[in-house]
């Protein structure tokens, strides 16, 4: 067994990567990051029942854009299991900032894990060697899946789960938004081309946590956000 692991693992592609890119501003920079890393790029995006599709869209559209392969996988049949989110259920969305205690309620149970399974699932696949995920310390303190805790332990996982090991790589896992932001300025992205709000309606509202963190960011990087707000 340990000799068919070794020969599994030998057919990896070291220069293919699979990222996870749901449209939004981190994973719009990570994707880009990937490339910029000289990656052979395959863009994942995950339909699992979120309220409005706006951030797919623009997903769509940057990888047409830019060539990339990309698969849109409607996974929302998982909310007949997974309930009690903001983001997913008939409950309102919260305003305010990620630290206050009402944006627990934007957390949907397990969704990261199950996202990245699906991705590492994909890479292997592809032969790929990686999952870009877009894990930042911003969302530390509300997303108990998106701390370094919990990436670390995924990976140990997705080195043993199939034949072929699979690293689960967060470029920015211990940077804030501010900083992801930066170094998107500094490859020239243009971030109207990306989508962060919880609302989909045409504007970003401005006031949920995600709009605010992303207005911070560019607050700090003297940048005035490109996105149309109400």
């Amino acid at each position: 067994m340990a000799e068919n692991m070794a020969e599994n693992a030998t057919n990896t592609d070291n220069n293919k990567v699979v990222v996870i890119y749901s449209g939004g501003m981190d994973s719009f920079t990570v994707l880009n990051r990937a490339i910029k890393d000289g990656k052979q790029v395959y863009a994942l995006t995950f339909d699992y029942g979120q309220k409005h599709v706006k951030e797919i869209e623009y997903a769509a559209n940057v990888c047409k854009e830019l060539n990339i392969p990309h698969k849109v996988i409607d996974i929302s049949a998982i909310n007949q299991l997974l309930g009690g989110s903001s983001l997913t259920d008939d409950i309102d969305i919260p305003e305010g900032h990620y630290e206050e205690e009402s944006m627990k309620s934007t957390v949907v149970p397990n969704r990261n894990m199950i996202l990245l399974s699906l991705a590492v699932g994909y890479a292997v696949s592809r032969e790929a060697s990686q999952v870009y995920y877009g894990a930042h310390s911003g969302d530390h303190a509300i997303y108990p899946d998106c701390r370094p805790e919990f990436v670390l332990k995924m990976n140990d996982v997705c080195q043993i789960a199939n034949y072929q090991p699979v690293e689960i790589y967060s470029p920015y896992l211990t940077d804030s938004k501010i900083d992801i932001l930066t170094d998107g300025i500094s490859m020239e992205l243009d971030y109207s081309k990306s989508w962060t709000c919880y609302n989909g309606r045409e504007k970003a509202c401005g006031q949920c946590g995600a709009c605010q963190e992303r207005l911070e960011a560019f607050r700090e990087n003297d940048l005035v956000d490109p996105l149309e707000y109400e």
